[in-house]
C-alpha cells in the first residue's frame, strides 16, 4: 500500500513539475522566483529587435508604491529615526499584534517605553493575539483581504508554510532593520530570506536514573525505544524537522553516526536503510538518503506522542520515568520545581554527554514580517527593529537558554547579562547553556531551511504523512 501511495505522489509531484517548469516551481522562495523572472525577461529581450533591447535596457526600475516603499525607506534608517515615523504615526492609536510567542505582549511595553524617552507625551495601546492549533495562517489570510488590516505585524514559526502561504502569496513583507545588517556584515539589500528574531532549539533529553545510554542519535530509534515527542501533527516545526534530515548535510551527518553504532545495532537499522533506499532514489535524495530516511521512518513509528513540551519535561525530570527519553524544548528546563523526587539532575542532555554522537536536536526560528496591508506599518518596522537590535527588546525571550537572537551584538548583550552558560552552574549542569555557535557545530543541530522544506513538503512531507505512528497499548 505505502508503495502505491509514494508512487502516486511522484506521479503527482513530476506532473506539478512540468507544468511549472518553464516559471519556476510554485513554491519557490521569493528571491528565486524574482530571480526565474528576470532570466525569462531576459531572454524575451534578447529575442527582440536591438533597437527595442537599447530601449528596455534604458527603461528605469519600476518604483516601489505603498507598503515596499515604506519598507525599503524604513531599511535605510536608524532605530532613532523610525522610533520618531512611530510616534508620528501611532500617537494616541491600537497597535495589533499577532505571533506564536505569547512574548510579544511582553515585548511591547518596553517599546512603548522606549518611544517615551523620545516623546514623553506618548502613547499607545496595543492588544497581541495568539491562536491555537496553528490558525495563525488562516487569520493572516482573512485579514490580508482587507483594503487596510487589522494586524500591524506578526511573530511567527514554521518556514515551510510562512514560504508557501504567506511569502510565495505576497501576505506577509520582510524588513530588515539597518542595524540588524549591519551588525550581521550585511545590507538589507543584499540580505536573502526571513528575518529572525532568535533561533530556539528542541533537544535529545533522557531519564538518567536507570542503566539506559544514548551515546549515539539512532538509540533514540533503537528497538523499543519511544522517545517522548511533541508530534508533526501538533507542531508543523517537528515535521519540518524530519524534512530537513533528508537534505545532504544531516544525512550525511546521520550516516557518520551510524558508521560508530556497533555491530549489532548496525544488523538492527540495515533492513530498514536497504529498504529505503529505493524511496531516496525516488524522492531525488543525495548519496546518504536512505539513512535519513530510515532514522525518520523508525522515528515516526516509534515516538510516544505529547501535546506539549512542558508536560514531556515534567516527566522526564521524575525520578519514575526511567530510562525514557524525549526530544523537547531545552528552555522548559528552566520551571522544574525541585523536590525529593524531581530534579533536573535526573535528565542527562544528550549531546553534552562524553562520547556522545550525532544530531542534537534541531533548531527552528520566530520571523519577525510586516502585514502587506498593516494599518501601522512606521510603528510594526520601529517594533521589530526594537527587539532584533536592543536587549531590552529581545529580553522577553533572552531571558531564557535555548532562544538565541539573529543579531550577534544583541546575543552578546544577554549572555553578558543572564550567563546562560552557567545558568545552572555546578549544582545542575544539564542547564549550563553551551550557546548557538556550539549546538550548531559540535551539537550537531538541525537548522530549519524554510526554501528546502517548501521545496520537498509535496514529496518528502507526503512520505512522511502516510507512516504508521506509534499508538500506545497496542
Amino acid at each position: 500500500m505505502k508503495k502505491k501511495v509514494l508512487s502516486t505522489i511522484l506521479t503527482f509531484t513530476m506532473v506539478v513539475s512540468a507544468l511549472t517548469g518553464c516559471g519556476g516551481a510554485a513554491s519557490a522562495p521569493a528571491a528565486t522566483t524574482d530571480t526565474q523572472s528576470t532570466t525569462t525577461d531576459a531572454a524575451q529581450t534578447a529575442e527582440a529587435p536591438a533597437a527595442d533591447a537599447a530601449q528596455t535596457a534604458e527603461a528605469p526600475a519600476a518604483e516601489l508604491t505603498g507598503i515596499d516603499a515604506i519598507i525599503a525607506e524604513a531599511e535605510t534608517m536608524s532605530m532613532e529615526d523610525l522610533a520618531k515615523k512611530a510616534i508620528e504615526e501611532s500617537n494616541g492609536k491600537t497597535f495589533y499584534g499577532v505571533g506564536n510567542s505569547s512574548r510579544g505582549k511582553s515585548a511591547l511595553p518596553v517599546f512603548i517605553e522606549y518611544l517615551q524617552t523620545i516623546d514623553p507625551s506618548y502613547t499607545m495601546e496595543f492588544e497581541w493575539q495568539q491562536p491555537k492549533n496553528n490558525k495563525i495562517f488562516e487569520q493572516l489570510t482573512s485579514d490580508s483581504l482587507k483594503s487596510e488590516g487589522t494586524f500591524a505585524m506578526t511573530l511567527i514559526q514554521d518556514g515551510n508554510q510562512i514560504q508557501s502561504k504567506m511569502v510565495d502569496t505576497d501576505i506577509l513583507k520582510t524588513f530588515v532593520p539597518k542595524e540588524w545588517a549591519e551588525a550581521n556584515g550585511t545590507t538589507a539589500d543584499a540580505y536573502e530570506g526571513f528575518l529572525p528574531l532568535q533561533t530556539l532549539n528542541k533537544v535529545f533529553m533522557y531519564n538518567n536514573t536507570g542503566s539506559a545510554q544514548y551515546t549515539n542519535c539512532w538509540d533514540f530509534v533503537y528497538d523499543g525505544s519511544h522517545p517522548l515527542f511533541m508530534g508533526v501533527d501538533s507542531e508543523i516545526v517537528g515535521k519540518n524537522f524530519l524534512m530537513m534530515l533528508t537534505e545532504d548535510k544531516y544525512a550525511t551527518w546521520l550516516k557518520e553516526a551510524y558508521d560508530k553504532l556497533d555491530d549489532t545495532k548496525k544488523a538492527y537499522f540495515e533492513p530498514t536503510i536497504q529498504e529505503m533506499q529505493a524511496d531516496a532514489n525516488d524522492l531525488g535524495l543525495g548519496a546518504n538518503g536512505a539513512y535519513a530516511l530510515a532514522w525518520i521512518k523508525l522515528w515516526v513509528n516509534n515516538y510516544n506522542e505529547q501535546t506539549d513540551d512542558g508536560p514531556i519535561c515534567n516527566t522526564l525530570v521524575d525520578a519514575s520515568a526511567t530510562d525514557q527519553s524525549g526530544l523537547l524544548v531545552y528552555s522548559k528546563l528552566r520551571s522544574v520545581e525541585e523536590s525529593a523526587t524531581v530534579s533536573v539532575n535526573n535528565i542527562n542532555v544528550a549531546a553534552y554527554q562524553d562520547g556522545y554522537t550525532g544530531i542534537g536536536g534541531y533548531g527552528y526560528c520566530h520571523y519577525l514580517f510586516l502585514t502587506k496591508n498593516s494599518p501601522l506599518p512606521w510603528t510594526a518596522c520601529a517594533f521589530i527593529a526594537f527587539m532584533t537590535c536592543t536587549e531590552a527588546g529581545f529580553e522577553p525571550w533572552g531571558k531564557d537558554m535555548g532562544g538565541y537572537s539573529a543579531n550577534p551584538n544583541v546575543a552578546k548583550e544577554v549572555e553578558e547579562k543572564f550567563n546562560h552558560s552557567q545558568g545552572g552552574g555546578d549544582e545542575f549542569p544539564a542547564k549550563n547553556d553551551r550557546g548557538y555557535d556550539w549546538w550548531t557545530t559540535t551539537g550537531e543541530l538541525v537548522l530549519e531551511d524554510p526554501a528546502y522544506c517548501s521545496e520537498v513538503s509535496f514529496s518528502v512531507g507526503s512520505w512522511i504523512d502516510v507512516l504508521d505512528h506509534y499508538a500506545p497499548g497496542e
